[in-house]
């Protein structure tokens, strides 16, 4: 076996700062995928700009709105993923406290069908802030699993969750990961050997040359079989906080010649997807 990684640009269309830099990252051919917001203002803009470069994004499955951004509202309308406004809650604990998984899975298949509607044909699906993975109370993991076996999706679960998570995971997450490892090879859903993104705030790593470190302390960790880096490249001035400057620390990362000799030394071949 060889190492393989996709090297993914996460939230195409949140707002046009993110849009931009990915675009440009995707022409640059410094990113291998990206995924894409079909609920943003911003995401028909955003498709149209990535299919002119022959990208086809995968869907992003967004159930929550963001923080500093105008509140996004879901294709379905489903009365248990909004506020009384109509629009999507921007904590992933209210959304995991009053979802209901009929209309969860709703949700997934309006933003699939919006993505193919416009002649984007995604092959595979992951969840915009772990929201369906139980991270923050209901998981509706199973439902996703069988929802991506229905429309012939692989999906972002990694087989091993230990470099995602920093560490093994405790008893009872063990237990529930293990059955949707399993679930997913029963259903024939492709997952990716492990996943990997930076979790520190920019207070916590301190200089981009930390964040710079761990992801090539997480490169050259990285196991057989195709895995998955993902990061959320951007602006400084697009995200509101201290989110910002590692997103603009992420897109220098994706540029540096430091992390492109680490690709060529260490051996990794960069993919478009795990399930190929």
């Amino acid at each position: 076996m060889t190492r393989r990684v996709v090297i993914t640009a996460d939230d195409l269309g949140r707002e046009p700062g993110t849009t931009e830099v990915i675009a440009a990252l995707l022409a640059e051919g410094q990113v291998s995928a990206t995924t894409l917001i079909p609920v943003s203002p911003l995401a028909e803009q955003a498709a149209n700009h990535v299919r002119k470069l022959g990208v086809v994004p995968r869907l992003h499955v967004t159930l929550t709105s963001e923080h500093g951004l105008p509140r996004w509202r879901p294709l379905d309308g489903a009365a248990s993923l909004v506020d009384p406004d109509g629009t999507l809650s921007d904590d992933p604990f209210v959304l995991g406290a009053r979802g209901e998984a009929r209309e969860v899975i709703g949700e997934a298949d309006a933003q699939l069908r919006w993505m193919r509607d416009r002649g984007l044909a995604p092959v595979a699906a992951d969840s915009h802030a772990g929201t369906l993975y139980g991270l923050h109370g209901r998981s509706w993991l199973t439902q996703a699993l069988e929802w991506c076996a229905r429309h012939g999706l692989a999906f972002r679960l990694p087989r091993d969750a230990e470099p995602y998570v920093g560490g093994p995971l405790p008893p009872r997450l063990a237990a529930e990961h293990a059955k949707a490892v399993a679930l997913a090879d029963a259903l024939g859903v492709a997952i990716p050997q492990t996943i990997a993104t930076n979790r520190r705030t920019a207070h916590e790593l301190g200089t981009y040359q930390q964040l710079r470190d761990d992801y090539l302390r997480r490169l050259a960790a990285l196991p057989e079989g195709t895995s998955e880096l993902f990061m959320h490249p951007s602006r400084e001035d697009a995200v509101r906080g201290p989110d910002g400057i590692v997103r603009v620390w992420e897109a220098r990362l994706l540029r540096d010649p430091v992390w492109h000799d680490a690709l060529e030394k260490e051996g990794v071949e960069v993919v478009g997807g795990w399930w190929t």
